[in-house]
């Protein structure tokens, strides 16, 4: 499936606005892949496909995680984090695509996980950073991105995190556990370069 095909096909599943957006990770997904040694056609097609079940209903995303048997806690949080999950699912279903490297950028792109993948951290900091986003610390997140992917994740999890906890809501276990691990990472290489 080519650019112009996906764009095609996932344009009737947004709204104007989303689909504005998708634009905006897609092309920023392409620059972080450059940069970082990612495969830009992969980057390309899940960023194209990261919120095709952004718009979805409620109860059809509830139905799925059912259905689908995925991860049954995700029903214990807010709904906002079933999309991406549900539209990994869809994506392989109605579209065909079964890259697995894809279909994991798009389930992770809103919660991360432990061990993330390179195309799945290019995916959340595109997410997070591309152009159309306005809000404290996206200038940051911006400026992080440019010199170490691992540290966008990071700040971007901790964002996360930090904004939740103003709300008093819950947080989802792979968005700490993205946390810690990442974290845990960048201490680790921190030491080996103090070492050298």
């Amino acid at each position: 499936m080519n650019r112009e095909e996906a764009l095609e096909l996932v344009k009737p599943h947004l709204t104007e606005q989303r689909y504005i957006h998708t634009l905006g990770v897609e092309k920023t997904a392409i620059e972080l892949a450059r940069q970082y040694g990612v495969d830009p056609e992969k980057a390309s097609l899940a960023a194209i496909f990261h919120d095709y079940a952004k718009v979805r209903d409620i109860d059809e995303m509830r139905h799925i995680i059912i259905k689908e048997d995925l991860d049954q806690s995700l029903l214990q949080y807010h709904p906002n984090l079933w999309h991406a999950p549900v539209g990994a699912v869809l994506v392989n279903k109605e579209m065909g695509i079964d890259d697995p490297e894809i279909l994991g950028a798009i389930t992770f792109h809103t919660t991360g996980q432990r061990n993330m993948s390179p195309l799945e951290k290019v995916i959340f900091v595109a997410d997070y950073i591309e152009p159309n986003r306005e809000f404290p610390g996206v200038d940051e997140a911006r400026e992080l991105a440019k010199k170490s992917l691992d540290e966008a994740v990071r700040f971007e999890l901790s964002q996360t995190m930090i904004y939740l906890i103003q709300r008093q809501q819950t947080i989802f276990p792979d968005t700490f556990e993205a946390y810690n691990m990442i974290t845990k990472q960048l201490k680790e290489e921190g030491e080996r370069n103090f070492d050298k």
